[in-house]
């Protein structure tokens, strides 16, 4: 958050294609010369032998059954008690927009 780095996809499923995608993100926003590291649950998804390897990222997989150490359970949380809950939406459009403003 100091270097206001960060990247988010809004994705109609989650899978290891989208996976893929959001680890080539994070690859390409990562400055030269440093290393990323992307902490992830083991959602089947997350553990997918077809995942590409990038030479700046390494992927760290959390304890099974830890949500609690889990930052993207809290922010889930905060955005559904703050942004997108006991909401009408008027389409999968609507939707899309929310998760973004949020």
């Amino acid at each position: 958050p100091e270097r206001s780095l960060g990247v988010a996809l809004v994705l109609p499923s989650v899978n290891s294609q989208g996976m893929g995608l959001h680890l080539k993100e994070i690859s390409k926003v990562t400055p030269a010369g440093r290393h990323a590291i992307v902490i992830m649950d083991r959602a089947g998804y997350h553990l997918e032998k077809e995942l590409p390897d990038y030479s700046n990222l390494t992927p760290v997989h959390l304890p099974p059954y830890s949500p609690e150490l889990n930052s993207a359970e809290q922010l889930w949380e905060w955005l559904r008690e703050h942004d997108l809950s006991n909401r009408c939406f008027d389409g999968y459009e609507d939707i899309v927009d929310a998760c973004c403003n949020a």
